[in-house]
């Protein structure tokens, strides 16, 4: 049954702006267990890797300093001027801090990349912000005792389950070669208890990994759920996002940059462009079986002028020059209507003129139409 909100219940899906809002707010989808199997996933390959090469380092060091102890002390209880007790150890912090700065530094990284790519790399101080309604108990009460949070326990529930049931069949399995470890050296100790860990690790990451899966689909299926809005909260949003100058000019200036292109694409259909030469100019086109008079297909000024005379002269359209008569088109006539009955004969000359033009025929323009301002 969909939640009750302002206005209605919430039907419907939430709309972009929406979105942008809570979105500032810091309210975005995110599955804590896909972080979580990550997590453990790289922390434990990085660890094979680091671990190993920390026990070769170890061995190394401890022959060398073998190695040197054997050579014999100074009178000052030093080996070649050093300590060696703490030589040794500050050796042995080296190896350790190189290591484990390996594995924290990647797992930290892999943490803030999986985060960031569920978020969209989001940071807002918003969640920081103390919310005095937190503090109330009834509708702290509340949030144990929804679908969220059952699914949130029965999941504890069966993490805990699978770390219990691998951990012991694996041990269980290995028992023997535990038992075989009494005589063997504390090196292939090591590293039968590490691959071990390693083991488990890895089975437990491949179960945490697939309820990864399964709780990322949960969490946006109750994110969109959260979002949903109700019909009334829609028409209210719209009404107010027409109302917004920004929108109102950021809409008003795509739709000029559209009209702008038609009117562009116009030009070389037209018959002829008349200009007054380079502030306006109009393309004018006449079509006896569509239109009963000549209609102005683009017109410009300045810049947009210069434009419109370029593209005629690319695909070949007549320029003609009357600046009276460009002047008085371009006050006069919107672009896509026909020019009004007092241009006729102004019109009617030029076109006569480019026509003849076109058949071959001599001709010379000498405009006798009287064009008032």
């Amino acid at each position: 049954m969909a939640k009750e909100g302002p206005g209605g219940e919430r039907t419907e899906k939430a709309t972009s702006h929406k979105r942008q809002e809570e979105r500032k707010k810091g309210k975005v989808m995110k599955s804590q267990d896909v972080v979580t199997a990550a997590f453990i996933v790289i922390t434990f390959m990085i660890l094979r890797f680091t671990v190993q090469l920390m026990l070769v380092e170890s061995q190394s060091l401890l022959t060398e300093w073998i190695g040197k102890a054997g050579q014999g002390f100074s009178d000052d209880g030093t080996i070649d001027g050093y300590q060696p007790t703490s030589i040794f150890f500050m050796d042995l912090i080296r190896i350790t801090t190189i290591t484990a700065g390996i594995t924290m530094a990647s797992t930290i990284l892999i943490t803030v990349i999986i985060t960031g790519l569920q978020t969209g790399f989001l940071f807002t101080t918003e969640q920081m912000k103390p919310k005095f309604d937190k503090f109330n108990p009834i509708k702290g009460m509340a949030k144990f005792f929804n679908a969220n949070a059952f699914f949130e326990q029965f999941k504890s529930l069966i993490k805990m389950t699978i770390l219990v049931i691998i951990s012991f069949m694996e041990i269980r399995d290995r028992l023997p070669q535990f038992t075989s470890l009494y005589d063997a050296d504390i090196r292939t100790a090591l590293l039968v208890l590490g691959d071990t860990i390693f083991s488990i690790a890895m089975q437990i990451a491949i179960a945490f990994v697939v309820i990864a899966g399964i709780d990322f689909f949960w969490q946006r299926y109750r994110f969109e759920e959260d979002m949903k809005m109700s019909k009334q909260e829609v028409k209210e949003e719209f009404r107010n996002m027409e109302g917004d100058p920004q929108i109102r000019g950021k809409r008003r200036s795509i739709q000029q940059k559209m009209s702008m292109q038609r009117m562009m694409q116009a030009i070389p259909e037209a018959d002829v462009v008349i200009r007054n030469p380079t502030h306006y100019a109009i393309a004018v086109k006449y079509d006896d079986k569509k239109t009963s008079a000549p209609i102005v297909v683009a017109k410009g000024k300045d810049r947009v002028a210069l434009r419109i005379i370029d593209i005629a002269r690319d695909a070949g359209v007549m320029l003609i020059e009357n600046k009276p008569l460009a002047r008085v088109l371009y006050d006069k006539v919107d672009i896509d209507r026909e020019i009004p009955s007092e241009l006729y004969q102004a019109v009617a000359e030029v076109l006569a003129f480019v026509f003849k033009l076109k058949k071959g025929e001599p001709a010379v323009y000498a405009p006798k139409a009287v064009v008032e301002m």
